[in-house]
């Protein structure tokens, strides 16, 4: 019983690892990258739908990046979408047919701000791991009466290394992606 509440732990905690590696990859960097463009939701028809379904990303250059729509029809939507997506900074251009969006310089203040907003990120993402943490804790409480004292505390000790890794990952993840802003 207790390894299964310390795996069912491990699986969330996991996965708050990925969401917060994917919400990082979403934070511009120097260079163009497709991740940036994953949470654009596009007014498609009057339904918010995610850029991927509607169009292929492509980035022929470092600096750049083309979006080709399924439909030209959405084609404007697609384009103002982007525009009005926070923390990009970008303007992008339509000729009709594909979206192409050119990746400005980051200036150091901005890198900063950018730094300041994934860390904020990555503390939300350990506060979340340590919610997990809190109710893996609580279920293993509940257990007490059914098995002793001492498979309970080493439990417990199992629980914090669990806890202390994840949270190590998310700040693995944290620095890398820091070191990518700061990078000229």
């Amino acid at each position: 019983m207790i390894a299964d509440v310390l795996a069912d732990g491990a699986t969330r905690m996991d996965k708050a690892v990925e969401v917060a590696k994917d919400d990082f990859a979403t934070v511009r960097s120097g260079r163009a990258n497709p991740q940036m463009f994953q949470k654009v939701l596009v007014d498609y028809y009057g339904t918010p739908t995610p850029l991927a379904q509607l169009a292929s990303l492509n980035v022929p250059e470092a600096r750049s990046v083309i979006v080709t729509p399924y439909d030209k029809g959405a084609l404007k939507a697609i384009e103002q979408a982007i525009r009005d997506m926070p923390n990009l900074g970008v303007n992008p251009t339509n000729d009709g047919n594909i979206v192409r969006i050119t990746m400005p310089e980051l200036t150091q203040e901005r890198r900063k701000e950018f730094v300041k907003l994934v860390r904020s990120k990555g503390e939300d993402a350990k506060v979340h791991v340590r919610g997990i943490r809190r109710k893996i804790k609580d279920e293993l409480d509940t257990l007490k009466s059914d098995v002793g004292e001492d498979d309970l505390a080493r439990a417990e000790k199992d629980l914090d290394t669990l806890t202390r890794s994840h949270v190590d990952a998310i700040d693995e993840a944290l620095k890398r992606k820091e070191a990518e802003l700061l990078e000229i």
